[in-house]
């Protein structure tokens, strides 16, 4: 097949050219060649998708048969792709969030729950990151004549990973020492391996069929106690986990997901995140490989890079701090919970 990925050189596009090309396909890769470098291999084109010279530029002359826009966000930069992309390809795949879904994190979804609201011609000042991708959605299954296929993934991790999730528990437990682990460890989590999102759309793409899939492991697959384990595993480090319960890092003003990483305290706002129902896709051929494939590759990932990676940059979404607790605040903690009453 001939695809044309929008972006391609970082986390999640990156991982999809790299396994589009070894399935033998034709790739075309579109992005501003700020984020990264192309993935040798593929035709590269510059551009900014929001000047639409640019987007002319690009379909002047060419059609592909899938396009996989992977960093669509402004729902109406989504709306000007999918009008331009019609009759230039035979389907639209957009990469959306489960986090569109307007119950998510508070119950359980699947992929006919409401989305939320949001104008598929809504611009940048009109929603944050969620409603954009439900907007985005719409703008697609609008605009676009012919197959869509939405993918909605939830928690990605594995290498090249730049919301550094994953990156920050290997780089705290390569420092050692007793270190702070929220809950218990038998509290469950649903992550999915980047490469697994990456080869599902494809698989999905290759058929040529549209649909709209919630794309993650099942729930209950992965513990918390189970990832922390394996990245101590991998990085061979003596680093010792002390599990703290989320109250009294509440009290401790500790933040769930900045601070620490994965974190989704049991409260009723985080009820349903790790409770999303994937029977769909996993019908449809999705599988997700071990939590320890995926920790060993990210630690290999971040051994290849040393010390070379800045503290913000093409390893973490702009604008976006790198998650991960000030070490003095965290050894403020774990003292406060040694002495407890």
């Amino acid at each position: 097949m001939k695809i044309l990925i929008i972006g391609g050189t970082g986390f999640l596009g990156r991982a999809i050219v790299e396994d589009a090309l070894r399935r033998g396909h034709e790739i075309t890769t579109f992005n501003r060649g700020k984020s990264g470098a192309d993935v040798p291999g593929v035709e590269s084109v510059h551009g900014d998708r929001e000047v639409r010279a640019d987007l002319e530029r690009l379909v002047d002359g060419r059609t592909w048969d899938v396009v996989v826009d992977v960093f669509g966000l402004v729902p109406r930069v989504v709306a000007e792709s999918a009008r331009l992309f019609s009759g230039k390809t035979g389907m639209y795949a957009y990469i959306s969030s489960v986090g569109a879904h307007v119950d998510f994190p508070a119950k359980p979804v699947d992929e006919t729950s409401p989305l939320r609201e949001c104008s598929p011609d809504a611009g940048p000042e009109d929603g944050n990151y969620d409603v954009f991708k439900a907007g985005s959605e719409y703008a697609v299954e609008r605009y676009f004549d012919g197959e869509k296929l939405i993918i909605e993934p939830a928690v990605i991790l594995g290498p090249y990973e730049n919301a550094w999730r994953l990156p920050a528990w290997l780089q705290r437990i390569r420092r050692g020492g007793r270190f702070i682990a929220p809950g218990a460890p038998d509290r469950r989590l649903q992550l999915i391996d980047v490469r697994d999102v990456a080869a599902f759309t494809l698989d999905m793409a290759e058929r040529g069929v549209g649909d709209r899939y919630l794309v993650t492991s099942p729930p209950g697959v992965t513990t918390f106690g189970e990832l922390l384990d394996e990245c101590v595993r991998a990085v061979g480090s003596d680093a010792e986990p002390v599990w703290i319960d989320d109250r009294f890092l509440f009290e401790h003003k500790v933040q769930p997901w900045n601070e620490i990483p994965l974190w989704a305290p049991e409260h009723p706002a985080f009820a349903g995140g790790f409770q999303v129902r994937t029977d769909k896709a996993h019908a449809a051929g999705l599988r997700c490989r071990p939590i320890a494939e995926t920790v060993r590759d990210t630690w290999a990932w971040l051994s290849e890079l040393g010390d070379a990676t800045p503290a913000s940059g093409p390893a973490t979404r702009a604008g976006t701090p790198r998650p991960g607790i000030d070490p003095e605040k965290e050894a403020h903690i774990l003292a406060a919970w040694d002495v407890r009453i």
